[in-house]
């Protein structure tokens, strides 16, 4: 199982993750932010909530669709990185990962309607955020998640 290594400065906390693009490491996902929290004991439950229900929508979206089984190679190692940190005006997360583009436009993205199975992480998460952005960079999908903290 992957180990974070820690990083940042006197005030920021930052964990890094790299590992396998599985929905096993959802729950390392928490694992991990559950160590920015000892870490960080002044964070707020709510700024915690927001925080960690954006994190988790956006690595469950990166598992589920990054990876279609018919359009990557067979033998493409499907892994992704995580950055998170927290200071005293923010909480981040960075992530890439190595699967296929995404045709994304976030301002696009709104809550489906009720009777909808799927297709409510990213609008979850944008709710959650005060910014969420997304880009290809050299054959890599970048998120960077921005949530202010309140409390």
């Amino acid at each position: 199982m992957p180990e974070p290594s820690a990083g940042g400065s006197a005030h920021e906390d930052r964990l890094d993750l790299s590992a396998p693009a599985t929905p096993a490491m959802l729950d390392l996902v928490h694992s991990v932010l559950e160590k920015l929290w000892e870490q960080h004991e002044d964070v707020g439950t709510a700024d915690r909530i927001r925080f960690e229900t954006a994190v988790i929508e956006v690595l469950g979206n990166i598992v589920e669709h990054a990876y279609e089984l018919d359009a990557a190679p067979a033998d493409v190692l499907r892994r992704f990185d995580v950055s998170l940190s927290a200071s005293d005006e923010e909480l981040v997360a960075r992530f890439g990962d190595n699967g296929m583009p995404m045709a994304l436009d976030l301002s696009e993205v709104a809550m489906p309607g009720e009777d909808a199975e799927s297709g409510r992480g990213l609008a979850l998460a944008m709710a959650a955020l005060d910014d969420l952005s997304y880009e290809r960079v050299d054959g890599r999908n970048l998120w960077r998640l921005t949530c202010r903290r309140r409390d």
